[in-house]
């Protein structure tokens, strides 16, 4: 059987990005159960209520629903279990250094299969308050609207 090859989303935290201000993203690699890859490539995962934590020098993702595999037995793992990070050391300390500064938290933006390894990416992130929300909506409206108006010049329509 030939081996996977490029990248397929399973689940995206869209969430995260209006809530928090990403400050960086990693790549890193999971450790999961027979079942938890069968019910991954179902394409069922939810990050919504995800985070990372950083328990003696181990990175660990915490709150992401994984369901059971339909299919499977008593062989099947638990939703909500933790599931460890594969990171390099290197890695990990640049984030419990980071972590460590007021405010920032560890936070899955999506989860996928990169040539047929099922990876997580985690981001450092601030956490926004509602009127910083309402702002970042308005700036994106407005570059929207600025795009279309662009647009509309380009073919030569005018309102």
């Amino acid at each position: 059987m030939p081996r996977e090859i490029g990248r397929k989303l399973i689940a995206q935290n869209r969430r995260a990005r209006h809530d928090y201000s990403i400050d960086s993203s990693l790549e890193a690699g999971i450790v999961l159960t027979g079942t938890e890859v069968k019910s991954l490539r179902a394409g069922r995962a939810t990050l919504t209520d995800g985070y990372a934590t950083i328990d003696n020098g181990e990175v660990w993702l915490r709150g992401v629903h994984i369901p059971e595999y339909s299919m499977g037995t008593w062989t099947n793992h638990e939703p909500r279990r933790a599931r460890k990070l594969l990171l390099r050391a290197e890695e990990i300390k640049k984030l419990i250094h980071r972590t460590q500064v007021k405010g920032f938290t560890l936070v899955p933006i999506s989860l996928y299969f990169k040539d047929g390894y099922a990876k997580v990416e985690i981001a450092l992130a601030t956490g926004r308050k509602s009127h910083d929300k309402r702002h970042a909506i308005a700036e994106r409206e407005s570059k929207r609207e600025a795009a279309k108006a662009m647009g509309r010049r380009a073919k030569g329509i005018t309102d």
